[in-house]
């Protein structure tokens, strides 16, 4: 299939065992519309029968890693004049495209510049490792938007930063993460100078790609299922209260407030 935001470049580092997907729109900004995010849910789909690549990192534009979810995207859009069911179905994407990178055999960092917001952090912590600029940050608008934070990112965010950080994260929506806060808060584990992410990701992963493959794998796998193995009794219901939240007069003061650019006024209705 041809991609129009990603690109696959395989065969790098030691023994060619190191792929990198770029995912950038060209704009600094990267943000997840629906054509973007099924172009991110097919890529792990290019190394499931391959035994060669240990480790796959994945990496945005020099100012964005993304802007998430893309609320200027016309196809998202339609979703307001969509029945019950349909939009249930329209909102597994993200959660299919995030689940897709987190059950990847290989191992997967990500290299973060400028913005990772909403559905961006929510794909960073799908993968294994995060790596970051000193001048990148994080946000979790969703809520102040009128919504839940979906994509099973909520278990996945708790497994790196525990109950009160991840409250902290997505409840607070107007604030921003910084680098160091989320270094401290076990958000990302690694914080560099920017414009060298993709660099030190790199290096990390030439480390990973010297080791014995199979074990890596094996090690990996075992990890993920204990660390998330409860994961489903809360991510099944994403799609689910997505919709709900879509529902209510909240949902559509946030998303407005956001398009006009001003501060939302919220009723709890």
């Amino acid at each position: 299939m041809e991609r129009q935001f990603v690109n696959i470049e395989k065969g790098l580092g030691p023994d060619g065992r190191i792929a990198v997907v770029r995912f950038d729109r060209g704009d600094n900004i990267n943000a997840l519309s629906q054509k973007a995010m099924r172009e991110l849910r097919d890529v792990p789909r290019d190394f499931e029968d391959d035994l060669l690549t240990s480790v796959v990192i994945l990496t945005g534009s020099a100012r964005a890693f993304s802007a998430g979810f893309d609320l200027k995207d016309t196809e998202g859009r339609r979703r307001d004049s969509l029945s019950v069911g349909e939009r249930i179905h329209r909102q597994r994407l993200g959660p299919k495209m995030c689940k897709a990178w987190h059950e990847m055999d290989q191992v997967t960092i990500a290299a973060i510049e400028g913005h990772c917001i909403g559905g961006g952090a929510a794909l960073a912590v799908s993968l294994d490792f995060r790596t970051c600029g000193k001048g990148a940050h994080f946000r979790i608008p969703e809520v102040e938007l009128g919504m839940n934070m979906s994509w099973g990112s909520i278990p996945r965010m708790l497994a790196l930063m525990g109950p009160a950080r991840t409250k902290q994260a997505v409840i607070l929506a107007s604030d921003r993460i910084s680098a160091a806060e989320a270094l401290a808060w076990g958000l990302v584990e690694n914080v560099v100078e920017d414009g060298q992410a993709f660099g030190a990701a790199m290096q990390f992963a030439e480390k990973i790609a010297r080791q014995p493959p199979i074990p890596v794998r094996m090690t990996k796998r075992t990890v993920n299922r204990f660390a998330h193995a409860l994961d489903d009794l809360g991510a099944h219901m994403d799609a689910d209260q997505n919709v709900l939240t879509g529902l209510t007069e909240d949902y559509k003061e946030g998303t407005q407030a956001f398009r006009e650019k001003r501060k939302p006024v919220f009723k709890g209705r």
